[in-house]
Parts: structure tokens; C-alpha cells; sequence
């Protein structure tokens, strides 16, 4: 890795004041940006650009982030915040292939040697002499705390305290935390990309904040060009050239006497389709978890991760192979695995810009080049993709959580969940206003489990058997065969998420109904702050003549289809029906598949096609398929 070398720049114009248009919204926390920029002789436009990029001037109502950041200038504080740093999210098997079982893996270790991004907030406390519970809940010490560790960076790298933004590039990129100097490189790229386009919005709390747009940047970028080609990127890796990423392998080796770990040579996509990306958290930091992507043993994998911090992305296995990633093999040999250093929500309950803005580019062009198509049946979060039996419905995993700004990550790939049809269309889709959606959980403390979690944005809504706030939740009998649905934040039973798409059963008044696994399940939806809309597409019910239709957890082809030295993979439903009159979203047809793979020779490898044609639907929170011809295809009207 390479240490980030000191870059000086020249720019231009200082912040203008805020319109007059918005003159009668609290301003405090454009205050407080202005004093702490005046008191350590930063410029406005650059502390502004910053906190953007961190927490999009949100105060998060002192809570941490992904890596412990708190507050808008996202203050690290991981040693002293950090307990153990995995939650248990229950005994799924991350390979999915009931043909050969993995061992539950060991629990990953406690992060050691936190580096010194991770704790920011001890140089920042000793500049200004706040307390470091001050600087995690007090939104203006907090800012003073950045603007001084700006300041602080500046000078230790021999620059003027200029009032030209230009001049502060140095410090900007020495703020990531990063040591690669690409990625450093990316976090002050899109920091004053910020600050030349300007930015303006209301925050968690209600303060509306504002940086003007500051032109003339020309310079800045055209350095950066230059600067671009000095440092080309690894050879082979798969990303977009806007972002910084590196290569560092997943273990692949035989285990003996007849194992091998931890993925599977594949030749995607001309051996199989690329149909998803599937979006997970780590449940800890950066490098803990990309060290057990590098240990054989270890029984997962996934093809990318992603740091908090500054963006930076490491991949792991090439695209064309497969990760043991998502508890499903029909799923991961049709897919591509991101990891996102942070927690579902104990740990960290929110993500940071900067991830968020290299994630979705990442993104973006491995839908591009694999052909998958950016919206929600295809993009799946962990907690989407289904369980492939019965017995394994109940131990399937839950992240991201429902802390993930879908909205917000489908803006930055330039592919908005926008509404689509009238106002009485018959299917919908789930779109809470994410930073006012602040729906009840429970379970965010290990230390007390059943304590409710602080009011948190979210992007899901509750679903009830009846249009009252106190029904009591639809049920799940996969994950809770003989009980009822839970409020804990690990437990998605019974919401549903922003981007799904949905069949409307009824309406009444503010209140929605949707079908969700088989039943007839009820939502809030005031017109005034509605929290789903319009959605137009297709749908599937079931056939005339078909008392009830089953789902499937896994498009695996019929039994003819096997050549003879392959074992055959029954097509088991799963434990949910849907009857007569009941219609769920149709995302499109599923390939009857099964890549054989149990050995580490890739010649020995082989995809079974079959003639059973399949259909992926919206069935519940997760996705699942049915057979085509147990269904009728329809315009949801």
C-alpha cells in the first residue's frame, strides 16, 4: 500500500450564503459549519463538502456508523465504541448446496490493531478539548472536531491555511483515513465534485444546509486526469476506472483429503448468466473480514468488499466464478457477492456517502457489463434471496437491514425507484421517505436484547393482518412455524422494503393492502406521506382450475434433464402456497439450472439445463419462483 503523498492545488470562490428562499428553516447547523470554518480557518465550502461526502450533514442522533463514525463529520471512535463485533444472524450455510453441507463456520475474531481511521475522534478531542461523548452527540463540537483535524492535516503537510478551496485537496484526501492513495485520491474527487456542483437538503433533524456551488475547478480536475494516469489500475481488476479498488484473493486450494475451499471456478457468463448482485454487511470491519476471505478454511466467500471510510474496494474472486455468499447455490451461481464493512444494527446504523457513492458505481457497472437489470427482483439485499428447503427457510440471513437507503442507492446508480401507472394501479411499490420512516425495532443492544432501538430512518414498512396500527403482524410460517412475527430488526417477517414491488389486494382509507406469502397483508399509506407508489407491471395468479400454487426456493431443473453422472437435485417446494385470486409481481422468467461443482477442477464441472420453465416472483420479503405452468400471466391493471 502506498502512502498518500501531499497534493497542493489551486481553486478558487468561497461559500455564498444561503438563499433567502430558505431564510425561515433552521439554519443551525449551517451555523455551526460557518463558526467552526471561521475558528480553525478552513473553508466553509470544503467542511461542507466533507461532512457531505461523510454523512450527508446528518447528526444521526449521536449514533455510530458502519466503522463507528459518529456525527456529521463522522468522528471515529472504534476503540472505545467497539465491543465484540459480530451479531449471529442464524445458521445459514453460505454455499446453499444441501448436495454437499458446510460446517457452520467460526465466529469471526474482534477487530485488533484498529487503525487510525477508525479513531479520529482522539486527535480531534485533543485539538479542541472536547469530551468525546460531546463529540459523538453534539452536532456543533462535532463539526468544530472535523474542522480542526482539517486544519490539522493541512498543516502537517506544509500548506497555507488558504481560503482557496483548491489549496486544501491534501487534507481532503489525508481525511479519507485511507492509505492507498487511489482511494484517498477518490474521496477527494468526489468532495469537491461536491463542492463545484453544490448540494442542499434537510437533515435527520430537520436543519436545512446548503453549499452553494463554487466554480472554476477546471484545474483541479484537469491535475486529476494527470494524476489519474501515474497510478494506473491493478491489472485485471474488475471496477469502474472512477473508483478505487485493489485485488486481494479469496484462498482457493485443496483441502485434504478430498476438500477444497472456499469458492468455485466457474466461466461465467458464457458457461451461466449473471442474473444478481447481492448487497451485504459484513457484521464487522474491513480487514477482519477480508482476512477470512483469504483463509481457505473459512466456509464463505464473496467477490467484493467495501470500506466505510473513504469508499475503497477490494475484490476478491473474479466475476466469472462463483462465491459462497448468499445460503442459496441456485442464487450464487447466478450471481455477483459485495460485502460492506459495517453491521446490520448493533455495531453501526448507518452507512456512510462515501460507500454508498463507490458501491453503487461498482454497481452499476457489473450490471452493466453482466446484463442484470437495475431494480429490486435483481438487485437483492442478503435478506432477499430465499431459502432452498424448508428446513434451511427459518437460518437464512438478514443483511444489509433495514438502515440501507435503497432509495438513495438506486439515485447514485442513475437508475430512480420512481413511480410508474395512476393512482389506483393494481400493484405497487414500497417507498417510504427514508429519513422520516422511523419505524419501532427492538434489538439493536446485545446487552439488552428486548431494549427498542433509538428512532432510526428506514426503508420499511410493518405489515398487519388488519388496517389498524395495533393488528397484530402477518405471520411467517417459515421463519416462525409455530409463532408469530417479531419487531426485532433482525426478524423481517413481516415488512416490506423500499423498491419491492407488490400485488394491491384492497384498500381502505390510509391504509394498503398487499398479497405477501399467501395472506392478505395491511400498511400504512396516507395520501399526505404515503409510503408506497404506483407501480406498473405484470403479475402472476393462479391457473383456473388450481386450488392453490407452490413456491420454490431454487430453479432446479426436472429429473430427465440429469446426465447420468450427475445426482439429481429434487425440486422441493418450500412451505408456502398461494390460492385462488391471490397475485404476486412477475420480475420474469428464472432458467431451470443447476451447476454441478464439487471439485476444485474446473473440468469437471458441468450445468444441467432443464425443460421446466420458471417464473421469479415477489412473494414475501423475499424473492421466490414458480413453476410457468402453474400460473396464469397478467397485467396487474
Amino acid at each position: 500500500m502506498r502512502r498518500l503523498l501531499a497534493i497542493s492545488l489551486v481553486a478558487v470562490l468561497p461559500l455564498t450564503n444561503a438563499t433567502a428562499a430558505r431564510a425561515q428553516e433552521p439554519e443551525t447547523r449551517q451555523q455551526d459549519f460557518a463558526a467552526a470554518a471561521a475558528e480553525f480557518q478552513v473553508p466553509a465550502s470544503v467542511l461542507l463538502g466533507v461532512s457531505y461526502l461523510e454523512s450527508r450533514w446528518d447528526a444521526h442522533a449521536g449514533r455510530p456508523s458502519s466503522d463507528a463514525g459518529f456525527g456529521p463529520m463522522h468522528l471515529t471512535d472504534a476503540a472505545a465504541f467497539t465491543t465484540a463485533n459480530h451479531h449471529s444472524e442464524g445458521a445459514e450455510d453460505a454455499r446453499g448446496d444441501d448436495s454437499r453441507p458446510l460446517p457452520a463456520p467460526a465466529a469471526p475474531p474482534a477487530p485488533a490493531g484498529l487503525p487510525l481511521s477508525l479513531r479520529t475522534m482522539e486527535r480531534a478531542a485533543a485539538l479542541t478539548g472536547e469530551s468525546h461523548e460531546r463529540l459523538r452527540t453534539d452536532a456543533a463540537a462535532n463539526i468544530r472536531g472535523g474542522a480542526a483535524l482539517l486544519a490539522d492535516y493541512q498543516k502537517a503537510l506544509g500548506a497555507p491555511l488558504s481560503d482557496d478551496p483548491g489549496e486544501w485537496y491534501g487534507a481532503v484526501a489525508r481525511y479519507s483515513g485511507a492509505e492507498e492513495a487511489g482511494a484517498a485520491r477518490f474521496f477527494a474527487d468526489e468532495v469537491f465534485a461536491t463542492i463545484k456542483g453544490g448540494a442542499e437538503r434537510t437533515t435527520d433533524d430537520g436543519q436545512r444546509v446548503e453549499l452553494a456551488p463554487v466554480p472554476g475547478l477546471a484545474k483541479i480536475e484537469k491535475w486529476l486526469d494527470l494524476l489519474r494516469l501515474r497510478h494506473p489500475r491493478p491489472d485485471g481488476v474488475e471496477c469502474p476506472a472512477s473508483i478505487s479498488c485493489e485485488w486481494i484473493p479469496a484462498a482457493y486450494q485443496e483441502l485434504p483429503p478430498d476438500d477444497y475451499g472456499h469458492y468455485d471456478l466457474a466461466n461465467r457468463p458464457a458457461s451461466q448468466k449473471v442474473e444478481y448482485i447481492v448487497i451485504h454487511d459484513m457484521e464487522g470491519y474491513f480487514l477482519p473480514s477480508i482476512g477470512l476471505n483469504q483463509d481457505p478454511k473459512y466456509g464463505a466467500s464473496w467477490h467484493y468488499s467495501v470500506r466505510a471510510t473513504d469508499g475503497h474496494i477490494a475484490q476478491h474472486i473474479r466475476t466469472k466464478d462463483v462465491g459462497w455468499q448468499a445460503g442459496n447455490w441456485y442464487v450464487n451461481a447466478k450471481s455477483i457477492g459485495i460485502e460492506h464493512e459495517g453491521f446490520l444494527a448493533e455495531g453501526g446504523t448507518w452507512y456512510t456517502e462515501a460507500m454508498y457513492r463507490s458501491s453503487a458505481r461498482l454497481v452499476r457497472y457489473l450490471a452493466r457489463q453482466h446484463g442484470v437489470p437495475l431494480d429490486r427482483a435483481h438487485i437483492l439485499g442478503h435478506d432477499n434471496v430465499p431459502g432452498t428447503l424448508p428446513t434451511t427457510v427459518q437460518g437464512m440471513h438478514e443483511d444489509p437491514g433495514p438502515f440501507w437507503d435503497w432509495a438513495h442507492y438506486f439515485d447514485l446508480m442513475g437508475a430512480p425507484l420512481h413511480q410508474s401507472g395512476g393512482p389506483r394501479s393494481g400493484s405497487i411499490m414500497i417507498k417510504p421517505d427514508f429519513a422520516t420512516n422511523k419505524p419501532y425495532f427492538y434489538g439493536c443492544d446485545r446487552a439488552n436484547p428486548q431494549a427498542a432501538c433509538p428512532p432510526l430512518p428506514a426503508q420499511t414498512v410493518w405489515l398487519r393482518t388488519e388496517p389498524r396500527d395495533d393488528a397484530p403482524l402477518v405471520k411467517d410460517i417459515g421463519k416462525h412455524p409455530t409463532g408469530e412475527s417479531l419487531y426485532s430488526v433482525y426478524d423481517h417477517s413481516a415488512r416490506a422494503s423500499t423498491g419491492q414491488r407488490f400485488a394491491v389486494a384492497e384498500r381502505r382509507g390510509d391504509w394498503t393492502a398487499i398479497w405477501y406469502l399467501g395472506q392478505k397483508s395491511w400498511f400504512h399509506n396516507p395520501a399526505a406521506a404515503p409510503t408506497a407508489v404506483p407501480s406498473r407491471g405484470l403479475v402472476v395468479t393462479p391457473k383456473p382450475g388450481r386450488a392453490t400454487v407452490p413456491v420454490y426456493g431454487r430453479a432446479y431443473p426436472e429429473q430427465e434433464a440429469y446426465p447420468a453422472d450427475v445426482p439429481y437435485q429434487a425440486v422441493t417446494p418450500l412451505q408456502y402456497t398461494f390460492s385462488a385470486g391471490e397475485k404476486y409481481t412477475l420480475a420474469g422468467p428464472a432458467a431451470a439450472e443447476y451447476y454441478r461443482a464439487v471439485t476444485f477442477d474446473l473440468a469437471d464441472h458441468q450445468v444441467v439445463r432443464g425443460r421446466t420453465k420458471y417464473l421469479q416472483i415477489q412473494f414475501g420479503h423475499r424473492v421466490m419462483y414458480v413453476k410457468a405452468d402453474d400460473v396464469r400471466v397478467m397485467s396487474a391493471g
